[in-house]
C-alpha cells in the first residue's frame, strides 16, 4: 500500500474532510463495538490521535502534506475494523439516507454520528470515555467531542441542510431497519420509530 499526500491537494476540500469524518466513524464504532477487539481498539484510538491533530491542520492549509499524510494514516488505521467487528446505526443509517436521498457517504457521518453515539451513551460509556480521551476531551463525552470537530471543519449538522424531508423519514427508517449495523447497534434499535427519533433529532 502506498499512502502519497500529494495526490490528495486535488481533492475537493468538502470531500476530503467529510471521508476523512466517514473515517472517524469507522474508529468510533469498531471501538464501541457489540464485538470489541483489542487490536482493533488500539489502531481505531490511535487513529482518533491523528484525525483530531491533522484534520483541521488541511483545512486550515490544504498544502500540509505532514498533516495530509497523518489523514491517510488515520483512515488505515481505522479501516482496520472493516468486516472485523460489527458496526452500528450510524453505518447502517447512513446506508438507507444514501439511498433514498442520494446523500453523500461522508456527510451522512457527519450528520448522523453524533446523535448515535449519544443514542449509545450509557451501553457504551467506557469506550467512548477513551474516545473522548484520544480525541483531547478529559470529561468523557465524546459525542461533543466529535460534533465539536465536524462543526469545526464546517462540515454540514444538520439533515434539513442537505435538503432531507421530514416526509422521507418513514422510508429511511424502514430501510435501516433491514441494515447489518442497525441489528448490531450496541443499544439495541428494535422498532423503526426508535431510527425516526434519531432523524428527527439530526433535523
Amino acid at each position: 500500500m502506498i499512502l502519497d499526500p500529494a495526490i490528495t491537494v486535488h481533492t475537493p476540500q468538502w470531500l476530503w474532510l467529510s471521508t476523512a469524518i466517514r473515517g472517524l466513524d469507522h474508529a468510533v464504532e469498531s471501538i464501541c463495538s457489540v464485538q470489541s477487539s483489542p487490536l482493533i481498539e488500539a489502531t481505531c484510538l490511535h487513529a482518533l490521535r491523528l484525525f483530531s491533530d491533522a484534520l483541521p491542520r488541511t483545512r486550515d492549509d490544504p498544502g500540509d502534506l505532514e498533516a495530509r499524510l497523518r489523514c491517510l494514516q488515520a483512515g488505515w488505521l481505522a479501516a482496520m475494523g472493516i468486516l472485523r467487528v460489527p458496526y452500528g446505526a450510524s453505518h447502517g443509517i447512513g446506508h438507507s439516507l444514501g439511498a433514498v436521498t442520494g446523500m453523500s457517504h461522508g456527510y451522512t457521518s457527519c450528520i448522523m454520528l453524533p446523535h448515535v453515539m449519544r443514542f449509545n451513551y450509557d451501553v457504551t460509556r467506557e469506550a467512548q470515555a477513551r474516545i473522548a480521551s484520544a480525541m483531547g476531551r478529559d470529561d468523557g463525552d465524546a459525542p461533543q467531542a466529535v460534533a465539536e470537530l465536524i462543526a469545526a471543519l464546517g462540515l454540514p449538522t444538520r439533515l434539513r441542510d442537505q435538503r432531507v424531508q421530514p416526509e422521507q423519514f418513514e422510508h429511511i427508517a424502514a430501510g435501516a431497519m433491514e441494515n447489518l449495523w442497525v441489528r448490531t447497534n450496541p443499544r439495541r434499535i428494535e422498532r423503526a420509530a426508535d431510527i425516526e427519533a434519531l432523524l428527527r433529532a439530526a433535523w
